[in-house]
């Protein structure tokens, strides 16, 4: 179940998996299905081609669920 208190993140920030999971409060399948539906939107780094969260993202998805 995801918090019921606003995650604290910039808005211009990026967020690993692990530090999104951490502030919206579920695990990191439940992340990977919501990103698959379509219901959070990540960006991938170039370097490493690793997911990224941006915080204003990771603060719309949690304001459309409540």
């Amino acid at each position: 179940m995801i918090t019921p208190v606003e995650p604290a993140v910039r808005a211009d920030g990026r967020y690993s998996i692990s530090q999104t999971c951490a502030v919206l409060g579920i695990h990191r399948n439940t992340l990977r299905r919501y990103t698959e539906s379509g219901m959070i939107k990540c960006g991938f780094r170039r370097e490493t081609y690793r997911k990224f969260y941006l915080g204003r993202e990771i603060i719309r998805f949690w304001r459309a669920t409540f």
